[in-house]
């Protein structure tokens, strides 16, 4: 089977989510099938410039094929058709000059899938929202499928993305508000679909003092990984933080790493690392009491995922539906949506070492059930398998002629995502069996397997704590852990 995967940016040091999700899918689909990948040769989400070389490359072993983005980003006329299409009635030529100014655009690049795309049997496009995503799986066609990434963020109720939604061979979905999502703004319930999210490559012994030592941090601390961004949440983060430690009993020191486009607050109890290799992220991660994640938007948050592989309770913003979903799902985190509750979940956490190690060891069991590697590549496999076997139908709506796309008949792009189902989607993760040895097609045929509603013996689910923290939360988020309540509860 030879499979090509299609990402506006790819390469060992490009970390953005979406990009580590090709490479991880590339690099774990090549155990099993042919595959190559087509990018660009941007590096900067923000400007896209061309900073890499066009042509044949590898890494890791997997051929990438690199094409020139014709124009950088100009973030005033972006910026402007943002305001128009996002908030304003408006036509289907305006989203087009949208997406051409969002970029990366790269006519190069949908040439070449538009010539070779035949060759193969499928290709997997990551970020709908992006001019690669949109012109490349039209011009692939039956060879198409799609892995949305979508936030929910107006960007996703733009009128020209529907037909997408529905055209693709399959959509592979991060999580099941994505899919709801997705589904309400596009009716596309008869698109074969799976929600797989993604692994990590997560060490099996990193080493806590290590980064201790290395970065001179002593005492407790929560850690937040990424970027340090307002859109990510981050200034909301440092209000909450303040506000923790003007309450003056915690000990919690704030550590960030990442690259940061905001001014960080000058504390003595906020460090931030700035980039760091993934030996040291996952060493700070393992040495860390909490990982905070303050988005309001995420399709599936792999540092999340990857806190939790490593044992540890994460402390999420309830204003962003996905995470909310999974603590819920996993319960093995607590979440929170205004200073109050941040300060008084994060207190529970620090004083009750019962609730936080049990939410941590719920999440070591969550990750391994849904998120381990031998889960995704079976998901992905299957979906191909299934497909390679089916006749392709439907196909993609043909563009609206010149006069139909200069009508303003498109309601604001806000507007259509406000009017989708919001809230966490509760119901548990289906869980497959584990393979017990290497994952390789043809699979086996199995039995559909039940949904588990019940948490696994051990695992603490509703209901209250059967031991007290020094600090009672009344504004407490989330499942609760089973036995008394100490307002703690992912």
């Amino acid at each position: 089977m030879k499979v090509a995967v299609v990402v506006q940016r790819y390469g060992p040091a490009i970390n953005g989510g979406a990009e580590l999700h090709a490479r991880y899918v590339a690099e774990h689909l090549a155990r099993h099938a042919e595959v190559e990948v087509w990018t660009t040769c941007a590096t900067d989400y923000v400007t896209w410039r061309n900073e890499l070389q066009a042509g044949e490359d590898r890494v890791n072993k997997v051929v990438v094929r690199r094409f020139p983005v014709k124009h950088e980003r100009d973030p005033l006329t972006f910026g402007r058709l943002s305001e128009r299409v996002f908030h304003q009635p408006h036509s289907i030529a305006d989203e087009l000059d949208w997406l051409e100014a969002e970029g990366p655009t790269s006519p190069a690049l949908v040439a070449h899938i538009t010539k070779h795309a035949g060759e193969f049997d499928f290709c997997i496009f990551f970020s709908y929202r992006y001019y690669h995503a949109f012109h490349g799986a039209r011009a692939a066609g039956t060879k198409a499928i799609l892995v949305p990434t979508a936030e929910r963020d107006p960007a996703a109720g733009l009128s020209i993305f529907a037909p997408i939604f529905r055209g693709v061979r399959a959509l592979m979905y991060n999580s099941p508000e994505e899919r709801t999502m997705i589904q309400a703004l596009a009716h596309n319930e008869q698109v074969p679909s799976v929600v797989v999210g993604i692994g990590s490559e997560v060490p099996p012994n990193p080493q806590p003092q290590r980064f201790r030592q290395k970065y001179g941090i002593r005492g407790p601390f929560a850690i937040y990984v990424g970027r340090i961004d307002e859109n990510k949440g981050c200034r909301d983060l440092f209000r909450h933080f303040d506000s923790y430690l003007r309450n003056g009993a915690g000990k919690l020191t704030l550590v960030l790493i990442g690259n940061s486009i905001l001014d960080i607050p000058k504390h003595p109890r906020i460090r931030h690392l700035g980039f760091v290799d993934d030996s040291d992220k996952f060493d700070g991660i393992a040495a860390a009491d909490v990982l905070i994640m303050p988005s309001f938007f995420e399709s599936l948050s792999m540092v999340a995922l990857e806190a939790w592989a490593l044992g540890k309770p994460v402390l999420a913003n309830a204003k962003c539906d996905v995470l909310k979903g999974q603590c819920i799902r996993s319960n093995a985190g607590l979440y929170y949506d205004s200073t109050a509750e941040f300060v008084e979940t994060l207190r529970a956490l620090e004083f009750n070492k019962w609730v936080a190690g049990s939410l941590g060891k719920n999440g070591r069991q969550y990750y391994r059930d849904n998120y381990d590697w031998p889960v995704i590549e079976r998901k992905y496999l299957d979906m191909l398998e299934r497909l390679s076997k089916e006749p392709a139908s439907g196909g993609f709506e043909p563009l609206p002629g010149w006069m139909e796309r200069r009508k303003e008949s498109c309601p604001p792009a806000a507007d259509a995502v406000a009017a989708t189902p919001s809230g966490p989607s509760t119901a548990p993760e289906m869980t497959l069996p584990r393979p017990t040895g290497p994952v390789s097609p043809p699979l086996p045929k199995r039995a559909p397997v039940p949904e588990r509603h019940d948490p696994p013996k051990g695992r603490p689910h509703q209901g209250r704590p059967q031991q007290s923290a020094p600090h009672r939360n009344q504004g407490h988020r989330g499942r609760r852990p089973s036995g008394r309540s100490t307002g703690a509860s992912r």
